[in-house]
């Protein structure tokens, strides 16, 4: 099987072409280490240079996990030139005693061999730039965000919010205004609610237009809300993160030096699983975690105000220990947080000795004092 397998994947990554060498992927090279499980499990290395499109490992991906036979797939993205550099450093050393010289090591490579990835841009205008991100869809990251973008502007933080989500733009609504920015010169001014400056695509397109957008674009439109929008001085950026570890996340933290990410998950474990993979991202890029939300963590009973685990217990908890890194906080199902997001009131704002609106504010706190 493994050698069928091999070959169907080896027909898959064919059409892959790299814009910049206008060759596949195979023939360039940069797909290699192809290996493969009788189980059909797969794991490739992908040499991407510092100019070349990072969608790429997506699209190498998603064309593995299309061939019959694979079950799962991963891709180790290296840099290009740390890698020929460590290569030439060891098949350059001289072999001992007649043994096969060591295989490779990433680190092998000398400093001065190293190409180093894009320098991030320092934006000392927008405070501390804080990615809030999970790993699945539907755990309440922009609720999450939204109110703790409020809580911290009524502490006297000076506060930006910056929509990234550019597929499900949800900021507008849940913050209550949706028109397009006024444009001052070449800036574009931000709207506000709620004492907090806002910006996001959703203000820009019609409400039914989708966004069917590929990695540079994506890139463009985060560097210019971080660039052209005239966000003044402020303390802190809040940037609502789409789902996953994608385009989005990856342009944010090559567009702008990130002071930390903040993970949202709920209790279950699938849920768990997908937000130890968001952070292990973060992690990787060198973005320190400033913790985790327990986001849906458990109903209060209207009558005996007794917690009900609706989804389970203790996820975001283990997620946190897994991680080394602060539970931030629980924050319990409360059905007028959904009805403060459908009408532009937060429920920091609504009702704030609601549990959920206590619990979202000393989050806030925590987050302010990282």
């Amino acid at each position: 099987m493994s050698d069928s397998l091999t070959a169907r994947i080896d027909t898959a990554l064919q059409p892959i072409i790299n814009p910049r060498t206008g060759e596949n992927v195979l023939t360039s090279g940069q797909v290699r280490d192809i290996a493969t499980t009788t189980d059909g499990k797969v794991r490739l290395t992908l040499l991407l240079a510092a100019n070349d499109d990072a969608t790429m490992a997506r699209a190498v991906r998603q064309a593995v996990e299309r061939v019959e036979g694979v079950a799962e797939v991963r891709v180790d993205v290296k840099d290009a030139a740390e890698f020929a550099a460590a290569r030439a450093a060891a098949t350059s050393a001289p072999a001992s005693g007649g043994k096969r010289a060591a295989l490779p090591v990433m680190d092998a490579a000398p400093q001065s061999a190293r190409t180093s990835a894009p320098t991030p841009v320092q934006y000392p205008n927008l405070g501390k730039i804080i990615a809030v991100s999970s790993g699945k869809g539907g755990v309440g990251k922009s609720t999450c965000t939204v109110n703790i973008a409020v809580a911290l502007a009524k502490m006297g933080k000076k506060v930006g919010l910056m929509d990234a989500d550019i597929y499900g733009p949800n900021i507008p609504q849940m913050m209550g205004v949706n028109s397009p920015p006024p444009v001052d010169g070449e800036k574009i001014t931000p709207l506000e609610a709620h004492g907090v400056k806002l910006m996001s695509l959703g203000f820009l397109i019609e409400r039914d237009q989708p966004a069917i957008w590929r990695g540079p674009i994506v890139m463009k439109i985060i560097t210019q809300f971080l660039r052209d929008v005239a966000w003044g001085k402020l303390d802190f950026l809040l940037v609502d993160m789409p789902p996953g570890t994608g385009d989005a996340q990856l342009s944010l933290v090559q567009a702008a030096e990130v002071a930390g990410a903040v993970i949202v998950t709920t209790p279950q474990e699938v849920s768990v699983g997908d937000a130890l993979r968001g952070a292990k991202m973060f992690q990787r890029v060198g973005v320190p975690l400033v913790g985790i939300i327990e986001n849906m963590s458990y109903f209060e009973s209207p009558e005996t105000g007794k917690p009900m685990a609706i989804f389970g217990t203790g996820g975001g908890k283990r997620l946190a220990d897994e991680l080394g890194v602060p539970l931030l906080g629980e924050v319990p199902l409360y059905p007028p947080v959904l009805q403060g997001g459908d009408n532009g009131q937060p429920i920091v704002v609504a009702d704030e000795s609601a549990t959920a609106a206590r619990k979202l504010t000393e989050i806030a706190a925590k987050i302010a004092a990282f």
